[in-house]
């Protein structure tokens, strides 16, 4: 029986792990890796109106996923993920819940748009007796349509939308337009319009905190991007090299 160099079998175990490939540890609350940890920005308030979160699993596989990010900041809202909400028993109970009044925030032709009105009409929207809970699709404009089509619930619930006033300042995904919203500023800019109408008061400025971490995330997303062109060629990832270039144009055409 050939005996065992401890010694050399050490080192062999050593290599061996050496090469294993390294998964980065990942924050259970925020899915960032550690260093884009987002968590310590968060300030979480109750907007007195109760938002529902709808994120497509595509989303949910997203770190840097804004419906995510509104529900660690929303006092008592949620955060469901699906596709096809019809049958989704946790839905459908939000839904039929008779002490809340259910709209569904999303832009069309059927949609009562809130940036015209005044603050007597958009009151005027909503059931004085009742709360307001607002259900948002966080995916794709892609996704998100086919979600509400596919949902027979979410479809037949009364709509509202906003016409955005500013470019949309989420630097680091692409959207389709620059009027197209994320969904914590698409919550942001709602409580703006509404929180006045349902009690909460928007000139204190606490829906800022949405914001407010939202910023956080997109400049420490540009910082680990701007360090990454500073990176040689052969240090690069190939494959995000256009991606790198492209973004470092728009940084450049948004200062």
């Amino acid at each position: 029986m050939r005996s065992v160099d401890l010694h050399q079998y050490r080192e062999n175990r050593q290599k061996l792990l050496d090469q294993t490939p390294k998964y980065r540890e990942l924050c259970t609350t925020c899915l960032q890796p550690g260093f884009g940890c987002y968590c310590s920005h968060v300030q979480r308030f109750d907007p007195l109106i109760n938002f529902v979160v709808l994120i497509h699993p595509i989303e949910v596989k997203r770190r840097i996923a804004t419906g995510r990010m509104s529900h660690l900041c929303l006092k008592d809202s949620h955060l469901i993920m699906g596709q096809n909400y019809s049958a989704h028993d946790d839905v459908n109970k939000l839904i039929e819940d008779p002490n809340f009044h259910s709209v569904i925030l999303y832009p069309g032709v059927k949609s009562k748009n809130l940036t015209p009105m005044n603050e007597a009409e958009r009151k005027e929207l909503f059931p004085a007796n009742k709360r307001l809970r607002i259900f948002v699709i966080d995916g794709t404009w892609a996704t998100a349509k086919k979600m509400v089509r596919q949902s027979e619930n979410l479809s037949t619930l009364p709509r509202i939308c906003f016409s955005p006033e500013k470019p949309s300042t989420f630097r680091v995904r692409k959207q389709p337009n620059p009027a197209c919203y994320s969904t914590i500023e698409a919550i942001h800019h709602t409580i703006e319009l509404i929180g006045q109408s349902q009690g909460f008061n928007t000139e204190g400025r606490e829906h800022d905190k949405l914001l407010h971490v939202f910023d956080s995330m997109v400049e420490r997303q540009l910082e680990f991007i701007r360090k990454a062109e500073e990176k040689p060629d052969h240090l690069r990832y190939r494959r995000d090299r256009r991606r790198f270039v492209t973004m470092s144009d728009e940084m450049r055409n948004s200062r």
